[in-house]
C-alpha cells in the first residue's frame, strides 16, 4: 500500500526542471541516468515524508534513489537550492517547488548537520528545519548574546542574589535555544509542515 501524500506532488514541469538545472552538480563519472526522473522520485519521498522503501515502484529502486540523494547532498545541492529560493522572485518556478525542496532539505540535514540548519535559519526558510524553530538548535545567536545585560560582580545582597538568579535563568534559556532540544517528540515532528 502506498503512503499518503503529506503535501501536493506532481511530476516536474519543464519550467521547474529548467529552474533546477543550473544548481545541479556536474556529473562526469558514473553511468548516465535520467536525473529528472530521479528528482521526481526524491520529491515524491519528500512529499510522503516516509522511508525510502515506501517509494512506489514506478520511480525506480529505493536504494538507487537514496544513493543519488546522498550524492547530491554531499555535493551541496540543497544549500544551493535554499540560497536560490531565498533570492527567487515570487512567481519563479522554484517557488512552486519550495515545499518539496524544504522537505528534501530536512532529510539532507541528517547528512549535512548543523551547517544546513544555520543556513536555513539565516535565510529565514523555517520550513526547511526538521522541527519548529524554537525546538531546533540556533547556533547563530551573537546578536542576542551581545544584547544580554551582564550584571557586575558585587558583594552579595538579597536583591543582587535575586538579580543573579534571573540572569542565570536567562542564560539557561539561551543555552536551550542555542543547543536545541535533545528530544523532539515524534508526534510534533509529524505535524510540522
Amino acid at each position: 500500500m502506498a503512503s499518503p501524500l503529506r503535501i501536493p506532488h506532481a511530476p516536474l514541469s519543464d519550467a521547474e526542471w529548467t529552474a533546477l538545472l543550473p544548481h545541479l552538480p556536474d556529473e562526469t563519472r558514473g553511468r548516465p541516468c535520467d536525473h529528472r526522473a530521479r528528482f521526481d522520485a526524491i520529491f515524491r519521498v519528500a512529499a510522503i515524508d516516509g522511508p525510502w522503501r515506501d517509494l512506489p515502484e514506478q520511480y525506480g529502486k529505493p536504494g538507487t534513489i537514496s544513493r543519488h540523494f546522498r550524492r547530491l547532498t554531499h555535493a551541496g545541492l540543497w544549500e544551493r537550492l535554499l540560497i536560490a529560493l531565498s533570492v527567487a522572485p515570487k512567481h519563479h518556478p522554484l517557488r512552486r517547488l519550495e515545499g518539496l525542496i524544504c522537505r528534501a532539505t530536512r532529510r539532507a540535514i541528517r547528512l549535512r548537520g548543523l551547517r544546513l540548519i544555520v543556513l536555513a535559519r539565516r535565510l529565514n526558510l523555517k520550513r526547511a528545519l526538521p522541527a519548529p524553530p524554537w525546538l531546533v538548535a540556533d547556533p547563530d545567536l551573537s546578536e542576542k548574546l551581545f544584547a544580554l545585560p551582564i550584571p557586575p560582580l558585587l558583594p552579595v545582597t538579597r536583591q543582587r542574589k535575586e538579580r543573579g538568579l534571573v540572569f542565570l535563568r536567562a542564560l539557561q534559556k539561551c543555552l536551550t535555544v542555542v543547543a536545541g532540544r535533545r528530544y523532539i517528540p515524534r508526534a510534533l515532528k509529524a505535524c510540522w509542515r
